[in-house]
């Protein structure tokens, strides 16, 4: 096995490249089997800490089949034969594109040869021999697994037929039977399931599964993006009778049982529109002249047992999803805003992170437990601001010691590498049909860094209480919230780019980069291309996820870190309360590989409530531009791609796209390393961070798309939409 220079940097950066140098030692010696570390020495790893990366890594890449375990411990290439296993993305045309970490480059799979195969579907594919100067291109052989079997789109039904047309990039509709349109009239918005896709059929056979009801219609839409992305929109039956079963009253031998906070100053601190309140603070001055400072998490895992109904479907959900216009509660109401919820002027269970801190925020003492509490107050952020802004008001001494207290903490954080994206969040007010009337913006001020970092204190204390090896104990596994290293190529590229606006930064190793991203976060705040250099930051950044193999959290420059503080909206944060119980008891360790998988199903649900944000943000976006056809708005281009360029209205932060075939004065070539579009003959660019004013040229509710036409630029004639048929 060699020792390249290069994976020993690849080591010291991120996981991608780590699995990168190793799959790279296992193709020199691929029918040889290695333990972690023999791997280890192969690509420089140093330290037990990097070996446990090795480790980590080793096992990622067995799990996701592209190594297999030949006896404990020990790991060899799989045989591949010409094949290769992997995610397929699909093209709305039809054709694919496979990523698998088998291979080094993505793979071209035709429409031809998608043999059924659909977007996010994991596949195996057998690989064509190269031509010359071309991409590698192969076929799909078998689905390995459906990333979904449920659609959501319109009805349309003829004399003879009726289909469902899917809202989302599908290159198919679906055929229905007459008798499985479950009531759904022509036009209507629904949800099908494929039943059948004979082999030589262009278009599967589906049923209606659900009615959304009418196009347009608000809750229509809401529910319509919700199932798009498989998230439920409704509770079964079974599953509110469970919850409204669970009594309000607290039986006095529980409170017993738990250490006595209701006598000690208590208060929430939530967004005004706010009902499940996940989290309070308590503080009061020891004896001793510490401040303690007590961090109540609802004590969700007391009233959801184990194998139960809610168990099984706060699972399933794994999280809330936050649309623009609604909650999506993880747990059914009277769990999430009633028993659970900290509300004021109630005795409440909780699960607490108690600290003993000086007046520099040192912690001095720590404990873990069950508690009961009783909140005085709940506050909405605008009034915990405003007593921190004029120093008067309820419990005004305790949230001003609480913020001088904070800052210190985040002075601490930063100090010590965290990087602070405070980026400006874009809001709808609404009226009670769902109609956007006006966008505002709310910015992260004093009373939410206050609770932020509270938050984060107790989800880094108690990984640091699971996670740091204590004497010679056996390791214990635990759910931590884990954040990888930036790439080195697209730190790279993003420095190319920021250059042209006159900013750099550091890249010689993980420390000087946070450093020098919070000081390019500094410089260039207030100005015309903050967000366009703030959002191309992020995409920068790894993803943060779940995970029982802990990398630390590179964004907040932790090495153990959990989300401890928000059960009832997250389910890992359940996983952390039982483990932490279990541990605090003396508990055996659970085993690791039944929550790695939990975890994974944690992270990839996170995700998908991501996506329906933003795209029930989007649809809210084009609603509110859709009376403003042919009025002109400055912006800035905020994405470039071989389709089009994506400018963000200064206005109102709406986000729409120049389709690439609208301008016709050149024939424009996609350059991705600078973030451009480049005129053949006349040489004119299109680039990222341009000022550049547009007019509002059509909006697409069903495709969540607004398109704009750059003023100046004569729209092309008007060409009769055509519509590829689909079916056979």
């Amino acid at each position: 096995m060699s020792k390249e220079k290069k994976n020993k940097k690849a080591l010291r950066f991120n996981k991608a490249g780590l699995k990168k140098a190793i799959l790279s030692v296992y193709y020199e010696e691929s029918n040889k089997s290695f333990n972690y570390r023999q791997i280890g020495a192969a690509v420089g790893a140093k330290g037990d800490s990097e070996l446990q990366l090795v480790n980590g890594a080793l096992q990622e890449l067995r799990d996701a089949e592209t190594l297999v375990e030949t006896e404990r411990g020990k790991y060899q290439l799989k045989s591949q034969g010409g094949t290769a296993t992997g995610i397929i993305e699909l093209n709305p045309k039809g054709y694919g594109q496979l990523t698998s970490e088998e291979l080094n480059e993505p793979v071209f799979v035709s429409a031809a040869n998608m043999n059924h195969a659909l977007d996010g579907d994991k596949v195996r594919v057998r690989l064509y021999a190269r031509r010359k100067r071309s991409n590698p291109e192969a076929e799909v052989i078998e689905i390995l697994e459906r990333a979904k079997t449920t659609f959501v789109g319109t009805i349309e039904i003829s004399q003879f037929s009726a289909f469902l047309i899917p809202n989302k990039k599908t290159p198919f509709d679906l055929f229905i039977p007459k008798d499985k349109l479950l009531g759904a009239k022509h036009g209507q918005k629904a949800v099908a399931r494929i039943l059948d896709w004979p082999e030589r059929a262009r278009n599967p056979f589906a049923e209606i599964i659900d009615v959304l009801g009418d196009a347009g219609d608000n809750n229509t839409e809401m529910h319509a993006i919700l199932a798009e992305f498989d998230l439920p929109y409704k509770y079964p039956e079974a599953v509110e009778q469970a919850a409204n079963k669970i009594p309000e009253q607290i039986p006095a031998e529980e409170i017993k049982n738990r250490r006595d906070f209701r006598n000690v100053p208590t208060f929430t601190i939530d967004p005004a529109d706010a009902k499940d309140f996940d989290d309070a603070l308590s503080i009061q001055k020891l004896e001793n002249g510490l401040w303690e400072i007590g961090v109540h998490i609802a004590d969700v895992t007391y009233y959801v047992k184990p194998e139960s109904l809610l168990e099984d479907e706060a699972y399933n959900r794994a999280t809330s999803v936050y649309l623009v216009d609604r909650v999506v509660p993880m747990l059914p109401e009277k769990l999430s805003n009633g028993v659970c919820s900290l509300r004021p002027n109630e005795d409440k269970l909780c699960f607490s992170a108690v600290f003993q801190l000086d007046d520099k925020s040192t912690v001095h003492n720590e404990w873990f437990g069950r508690t009961v509490i009783h909140s005085a107050r709940r506050f909405s952020y605008e009034e915990a601001q405003q007593v921190i802004e004029t120093g008067e008001g309820d419990l005004k001494d305790e949230i001003l010691t609480l913020d001088a207290l904070a800052k210190q903490l985040r002075d601490i954080r930063f100090e010590l590498g965290s990087i602070g994206f405070d980026r400006v969040e874009v809001k709808f007010e609404i009226d009670k049909d769902g109609k956007p009337l006006s966008v505002f913006f709310k910015e992260s001020k004093d009373s939410n860094k206050l609770i932020e970092e509270f938050m984060l204190l107790a989800n880094k204390r108690v990984a640091e209480f699971v996670g740091k090896p204590a004497s010679k104990k056996r390791e214990r596994t635990f759910v931590y919230r884990i954040h990888d290293k930036p790439d080195p190529e697209k730190l790279d590229t993003f420095n190319h780019f920021i250059k042209r606006f006159g900013y750099g930064i550091q890249t010689n190793n993980p420390q000087t980069v946070s450093a020098s991203m919070n000081k390019l976060i500094e410089n260039v705040a207030g100005k015309k291309e903050q967000n366009v250099i703030e959002t191309l930051a992020i995409r920068t950044m790894a993803k943060a996820e779940y995970s029982t193999r802990n990398i630390g959290h590179y964004g907040l420059g932790f090495e153990y870190y959990t989300h401890f503080t928000s059960p009832i909206r997250r389910y890992p944060d359940m996983m952390v309360h039982r483990l932490l119980a279990r541990y605090l008891e003396d508990g055996r360790s659970v085993q690791a590989d039944q929550y790695e998988e939990m975890c994974k199903h944690s992270s990839d649900m996170e995700n998908k409530a991501a996506s329906a944000e933003r795209a029930s943000i989007k649809y809210k976006q084009v609603e509110f531009m859709a009376d403003k056809i042919g009025q002109q708005f400055k912006g800035v281009i905020s994405g470039v791609k071989d389709w089009g360029i994506y400018v963000e209205l200064d206005e109102n932060k709406c986000e729409g796209m120049v389709p690439l075939f609208e301008l016709t004065d050149d024939f424009y070539e996609f350059d991705e390393k600078n973030y451009c579009i480049i005129g053949q003959r006349t040489h004119k660019k299109y680039q990222l961070g341009d000022a550049i004013e547009v007019e509002i040229a059509r909006a697409n509710l069903d495709k969540k798309q607004l398109d704009f036409r750059i003023v100046g630029e004569e729209l092309p004639k008007a060409r009769k939409p055509v519509r590829e048929s689909r079916r056979r």
